[in-house]
């Protein structure tokens, strides 16, 4: 089994980084995801006693008073550090510039959802899961979809 300070590769991309004992995450260590986010924790057999998890732009999650994109400010975080961009210029997202959503899908997170085949793949198009009928609901109902329709400027007559 691993034993001392090491770094593993999980099948699904994501690393950790740190101390292991008897096979187990055990000590000071770091989960650095393929989103770019990262977990930095005390680990005791396995599971994490303490931790920070920090998003890829930077942004710290706070378990208790967490005013991040709450009803009264929805800015992105990366809009509040650099500002609002100039009118006309809206952010869907965190991310500057969006991803490309391919056509008839949506954006829901740690990668795409298809609603026709109920698969989710990464950003890489590999393959995540399916969605079951409650993911499948939130994903149509909360999350971003690709434009499935062309609009065109139309001059005044």
């Amino acid at each position: 089994r691993m034993e001392g300070q090491g770094c593993y590769t999980l099948p699904t991309g994501t690393e950790y980084w740190g101390a292991l004992r008897d096979g187990q995450f055990d000590g000071e260590g770091l989960l650095l995801f393929p989103s770019g986010a990262a977990y930095r924790a005390l680990w005791h057999r396995g599971l994490p006693t303490q931790g920070k998890y920090t998003f890829a732009d930077g942004l710290e999650y706070k378990d208790k008073k967490w005013h991040y994109c709450d009803g009264y400010d929805r800015r992105f975080y990366t809009e509040i550090c650099s500002g609002l961009q100039p009118a006309g210029i809206s952010q869907f997202t965190n991310l500057d510039p969006q991803r490309k959503i391919p056509k008839g899908c949506y954006d829901c997170g740690d990668g795409f959802y298809n609603p026709e085949t109920r698969v989710i793949v990464d950003y890489k198009l590999r393959f995540l899961r399916n969605a079951d009928d409650d993911e499948h609901e939130w994903i149509i109902r909360t999350c971003q979809k690709a434009w499935d329709e062309t609009t065109e400027h139309k001059p005044k007559p």
